[in-house]
């Protein structure tokens, strides 16, 4: 029988690795699951809970995970607990595989394997598995909400007696998972929406959901994407020509919503002082790559800044604000991974390394880093830049098929 630990997760994450309703689905593939006491309460799911599904509560995350063939996070564990699991056990979540070089490298020679959700590749087969797309979606979505609550006037068009309130104008810069459900979130609250990316291939899902595109459409941008439909490096010259265009458009908006992320490389500055200076006192930003260096000149980790009265939100970790669903969504990922690990007979660990899932998401064995990309690109400088664990707050350039439309049943 495979053994799976939950430890708890630091003070700053409220999300858990596994619900009461997966674990109930694991133990049924044939696991055991041990889980650390009060680990889940913060996404409002009792020990009680846990215990009805099946799993055994342990009094420390030491004691949850050190019999544990596989463990399942949210964020990186910390060396020391690495250190207290079984050699060989495989470690299971949003590793940060792009940051903390030495940290991941400590993390590696614990002997542990490590598995990077984040690096799960995007094929049809793997779309349950897909925690940038899960986390995203619920960022962008809170993204917009928080930026209505602190907006001090009207999102929709009203028509009164005593006259008419304009429809707020929002724009999102970066059209991912989560660009695509800032999108939609505004559009339902009844804001005038538009949006920009570097990827001629968003256009049309930005129309359909009824929001206009904004671009300088040239010829470079219609080749802006490479193979695998990752948003390609673009030259100066074209971002001089999308600078004054967003720079133009930016003056008249209420909202700006920024997502535009480029994989392991810093967040692209979208926004600069001056673009913000020209904003409307009153008016909100919300930076959702603010852990990755920021879109927003401005921008502060952690911090609402005001600057001539705009508002510049850099809120951390958007999906842990909404712990219950992003736990879920989480989790149900997290399963979808670990079942096909399980041997349906012998109910044995019987990972297969030359699995397309394994090979893409597996960056440590046997003591040391095995994925050429995260080696090469930690190796070159010892350090990378600091993020949190990909929390969804902005996947603006992932790929096509993570871009899909909200609520029209496929999944992100």
């Amino acid at each position: 029988m495979v053994a799976i630990g939950v430890p708890a997760e630091s003070q700053d994450e409220p999300r858990i690795g596994l619900t009461p309703e997966t674990v109930k689905k694991l133990v049924k593939a044939g696991a055991s699951v041990t889980l650390r006491s009060g680990a889940g309460l913060r996404s409002h799911f009792s020990d009680d809970d846990y215990k009805a599904a099946g799993a055994t509560i342990a009094a420390s995350d030491q004691d949850a995970v050190a019999d544990a063939d596989i463990v399942l996070t949210v964020r990186r564990p910390s060396a020391d607990l690495a250190g207290k699991m079984k050699k060989g056990a495989s470690v299971i979540g949003m590793l940060d595989p792009f940051s903390d070089a030495e940290g991941l490298d400590a993390l590696a020679k614990s002997g542990v394997a490590l598995f990077a959700m984040e690096l799960m590749p995007r094929i049809s087969r793997a779309q349950s598995m897909d925690v940038l797309s899960s986390q995203s979606n619920l960022a962008g979505y809170k993204a917009v909400v928080d930026a209505a609550a602190t907006f001090e006037r009207a999102l929709p068009m009203m028509m009164t007696a005593a006259g008419t309130v304009p429809a707020a104008r929002v724009f999102v810069m970066g059209v991912g998972v989560a660009g695509l459900q800032a999108i939609a979130t505004a559009r339902r609250l009844g804001a005038i929406v538009t949006a920009t990316d570097v990827r001629p291939a968003v256009k049309e899902q930005v129309a359909s959901l009824g929001a206009k595109f904004i671009a300088v459409e040239d010829e470079e941008f219609k080749q802006a994407e490479t193979s695998g439909g990752y948003a390609k490096e673009m030259s100066d010259a074209y971002k001089q020509k999308q600078a004054a265009l967003v720079a133009e458009h930016v003056k008249n908006q209420d909202i700006v919503i920024t997502t535009a992320l480029i994989p392991g490389r810093p967040a692209p500055k979208l926004l600069s002082k001056a673009m913000i200076e020209s904003m409307r006192p009153g008016s909100i930003i919300v930076d959702l790559a603010v852990e990755r260096g920021g879109n927003a000149e401005l921008a502060k980790p952690g911090e609402t800044v005001e600057h001539n009265g705009v508002r510049i939100m850099g809120k951390l970790n958007l999906p842990g604000l909404v712990p219950v669903n992003a736990s879920s969504l989480y989790a149900r990922n997290l399963q979808a991974f670990v079942e096909p690990l399980i041997d349906k007979i012998t109910k044995a660990l019987a990972i297969n390394f030359d699995d397309e899932l394994v090979k893409g998401t597996l960056i440590a064995k046997d003591g040391k880093i095995v994925n050429a990309m995260i080696a090469e690109r930690l190796g070159g400088s010892g350090k990378a830049q600091a993020t949190s664990p990909v929390t969804g707050a902005a996947d603006g350039n992932g790929k096509k098929t993570a871009a899909k439309r909200p609520g029209k049943g496929a999944k992100p």
